[in-house]
């Protein structure tokens, strides 16, 4: 897979991308990141991104030129399968679109930033719209780097135990069920028996049940 991030400060997601999961699907050639400064196609001796928005009122808005000058170069490059613009205002991001976007080859992913982008490019070339929550940030950058963090750990050979990623939270549209590890008594607290009984019908039943209880608990929503 072949993600192209366009973003006004492209170094915020460099950290993201060179550790754990990220890094090792990047060694493996099984997931290619491309950050593009979007202040190479900038306007002018200052390479101009954002100016003030009409009509008044405060906050920068990113201008259409450089972005579809930016846009347009990279499609030459590539066919993109989707330009995904994330936004607060945007769809709400949940597993299963990552799912989705994980059988995708190509995205691009425009980071926003000040404002927002004008109007007429999301018109022009945003095919999806994403918000990772119903909040605001200093930019689309560490959306973006959520974004591809959960596509690319769902990329076959990316997880040691491929199986590990069917067990998440949200994978069956329940939250995960408790998780238990060494030592078998912590200060006094046991691990339940069931998960020492080795028999693997019942332990699937206990985390099924769990699952479930615990959804209800927390997250009633994902039930209905």
């Amino acid at each position: 897979m072949h993600i192209t991030v366009v973003a006004a400060i492209p170094a915020l997601l460099e950290s993201s991308l060179a550790h754990s999961m990220m890094q090792r699907a990047q060694d493996r050639g099984l997931l290619q990141v491309e950050l593009v400064d979007l202040r190479d196609y900038g306007i002018g001796n200052y390479r101009r991104i954002d100016d003030y928005q009409y009509g008044g009122g405060s906050g920068m808005v990113m201008m259409c030129e450089p972005l579809a000058a930016c846009i347009e170069s990279l499609q030459s490059e590539r066919e993109y399968d989707e330009i995904i613009f994330m936004t607060p205002d945007g769809t709400r991001y949940d597993q299963a679109m990552a799912n989705e976007l994980s059988l995708r080859s190509n995205l691009m992913l425009i980071a926003g930033h000040y404002k927002g982008i004008d109007e007429r490019i999301r018109e022009t070339y945003i095919t999806r719209e994403i918000s990772i929550g119903d909040y605001v940030l200093s930019g689309g950058e560490l959306p973006a780097a959520v974004v591809i963090d959960s596509i690319g750990r769902l990329l076959p050979g990316v997880l040691n135990d491929e199986t590990s990623a069917l067990s998440d939270s949200f994978q069956d549209g329940l939250l995960a069920p408790p998780v238990y590890t060494r030592p078998e008594v912590w200060n006094g607290h046991k691990v339940p028996p069931v998960l020492l009984s080795g028999h693997d019908a019942k332990i699937e039943a206990w985390r099924q049940q769990k699952a479930e209880e615990r959804t209800r608990v927390r997250r009633p929503d994902l039930l209905d």
